[in-house]
């Protein structure tokens, strides 16, 4: 009688005494524990994740709360410049594999299959930043996977399922969000297969690699260990179908252009004698006219390109597009700048003839936006070393003089004088 007396939780019955805190209602006491339990499960369920994966058990599918592709488009365009191609066939990919998860359970024998997309564009051309940017408005689990680190099984490295274990850690290892999840393989073309004659040795990281990845394409249930890095027979594996799952790979493929040219009788080398079929091609951007059979002439094997049926590539970014990188994005090198001396209550400007010494070293380089930064920091590394400490400079301004006596004393710019 005297417990029952005392006061204690009336979900869990713990009493006062085995408790941090006991709140006191109108007719009975909760525990600060159940309160946090509450909270908890009241979270997972408001979630957008949590919506976003519960099934409809009459038609036998999940529920998804439906991004448009023009809207996915435009959501892209805030932060990646061009490449309207691309972002087309990705955003429909993506709008198409969230359909496909929702497909209903019907009579008829129509199912959808799932388009694996293949990406090929030079490097700094935006190929992995375009899967990052729309990582952020997926409902999905998403992971970006790199082909470079994968080997043949039995070798030292990783398998293939290591690019699973990346996925279900994005789902926070539940299996059943992980397997509607999408995974951005990049640098895909680093697994070609080396040489089409007939070797003694393995070719260990190609095109054993490459067999390995046809079964996670297509889709199988595949046993994929759960801290990553090798498997071995006393760990627990984690069994993952990756019927659901939609894959995008992306690649530079250096050197596919002498494959494209060849192909479409170009002479991209020597004298032309007359007109020829090629004068109504751009020999600029001869990657706008890949196809798989460029690419197995590169050195993916046919099994592999049959998996990945849409074929998009990214255009070379010319000197007007990389001007609007770095000033229009979101996410814009200049805007970054503004924000990092901003924290030292710093203005910083950038003048239109700076902008444009940027961008004409960086065609030079020829490395895409990743020369664009490289370029800014040799540029602004003194400044960023020096003003800090300065603490009367409120405003500091980057003028076409500025930019190109620090440039010129760079390593970059005696490595160029130097090539």
């Amino acid at each position: 009688m005297k417990q029952q007396q005392q006061p204690h939780c009336t979900l869990c019955g713990r009493g006062q005494k085995d408790v941090p805190l006991l709140l006191q209602g109108m007719e009975g006491h909760v525990c600060s524990e159940c309160v946090t339990q509450a909270y908890q499960v009241v979270q997972q369920e408001a979630s957008p994740s949590s919506r976003s994966f519960k099934g409809d058990k009459k038609k036998g599918g999940a529920r998804f709360e439906l991004v448009k592709p023009i809207e996915m488009k435009k959501y892209l365009d805030q932060y990646v410049i061009g490449q309207d191609e691309a972002k087309k066939h990705l955003c429909v990919a993506v709008y198409n594999h969230y359909k496909r998860l929702m497909q209903p359970k019907t009579d008829d024998d129509v199912q959808i299959e799932k388009s694996n997309i293949i990406m090929v564009g030079e490097t700094g051309t935006g190929k992995t930043y375009l899967a990052r940017t729309i990582a952020k408005m997926l409902q999905v689990p998403f992971c970006i996977a790199d082909a470079t680190v994968i080997t043949e099984a039995g070798y030292v490295g990783e398998d293939v399922e290591s690019i699973l274990t990346r996925l279900l850690q994005a789902a926070d290892y539940d299996v059943a969000k992980a397997e509607m999840g999408i995974v951005f393989i990049d640098e895909i073309d680093k697994i070609a297969r080396k040489s089409d004659n007939p070797s003694i040795t393995r070719d260990v990281s190609g095109e054993g690699v490459q067999q390995a990845l046809l079964k996670l394409l297509e889709g199988a249930v595949v046993n994929c260990p759960p801290q990553g890095g090798r498997k071995h027979p006393e760990q627990k594996m984690i069994a993952v179908n990756t019927e659901n799952i939609l894959f995008i790979c992306g690649g530079a493929f250096d050197g596919i252009q002498r494959h494209i040219a060849n192909r479409l009788n170009t002479q991209p080398v020597g004298f032309k004698k007359g007109a020829s079929f090629a004068d109504e091609f751009d020999e600029q951007n001869l990657l706008r006219y890949v196809s798989s059979q460029d690419l197995k002439s590169f050195g993916l094997i046919p099994e592999l390109l049959g998996r990945l049926p849409v074929l998009t590539s990214l255009n070379p970014l010319d000197a007007e597009t990389l001007l609007s990188i770095l000033k229009e994005p979101k996410n814009a090198i200049t805007k970054q700048y503004e924000k990092l001396f901003k924290m030292e209550d710093i203005d910083i400007h950038f003048d239109d003839d700076a902008l444009l010494y940027i961008v004409e070293q960086a065609m030079e380089f020829k490395l895409g936006a990743r020369g664009l930064r490289s370029i800014c920091e040799a540029i602004i590394t003194d400044a960023m070393f020096e003003l800090p400490s300065q603490d009367e400079i409120k405003e500091f301004n980057v003028t076409l003089e500025y930019a190109r006596s620090k440039f010129e004393k760079t390593a970059l710019h005696r490595m160029k004088k130097v090539a």
